[in-house]
């Protein structure tokens, strides 16, 4: 029993770290240059002061690892437990791909698109996990809020800067 929960403590540990990797190439993105970049770009009304999302994705990302440790700890031969890892990969790169895109690359066009991606990707990832785990989907439900958010501000930013 304790060699269970030492190893469901490793996995739970690795999930967690695994989704805040995503986070890396947005530390790499909005080094420097980008971050005086967008200081200076119109900025739709409602768009949170910076210090919102250093609170806000730590904590998205933790309920992120959370939701596919759950999944993973389904019997491997639990129907759709494979698709819901898959699908969580999947958006899980197109998360680390928006930063990069947006304020390294400034493509905010490009960065909206991509986002809609992810958007989708997120939904999908939802819909596959709530058939393995409900706790799981319900964890990913404020993620998915955040980036609808994200969405509609992502396109504000295109709109006033194209």
């Amino acid at each position: 029993m304790r060699t269970k929960r030492i190893k469901d403590a490793i996995r739970l540990i690795a999930c967690v770290g695994a989704t805040f990797l995503a986070a890396l190439p947005g530390a790499w993105a909005g080094a420097g240059a980008a971050s005086e970049w967008y200081e200076n770009l119109a900025k739709p009304p409602f768009t949170p002061p910076g210090y919102v999302f250093g609170i806000v994705w730590p904590v998205l990302y933790l309920l992120m690892g959370v939701a596919l440790f759950l999944v993973l700890k389904a019997p491997p031969d639990r129907r759709g437990r494979s698709a819901a890892i898959g699908l969580f990969a999947v958006q899980l790169l197109l998360n680390a791909l928006w930063t990069p895109l947006f304020f390294r690359w400034r493509l905010i066009g490009v960065a909206l698109v991509e986002i809609i991606v992810l958007w989708a990707f997120i939904l999908l990832t939802v819909t596959a996990f709530r058939k393995v785990s409900r706790v799981a989907a319900v964890l990913l439900v404020p993620y998915l809020a955040w980036v609808s958010f994200a969405v509609v501000l992502n396109a504000g930013f295109w709109v006033l800067n194209r």
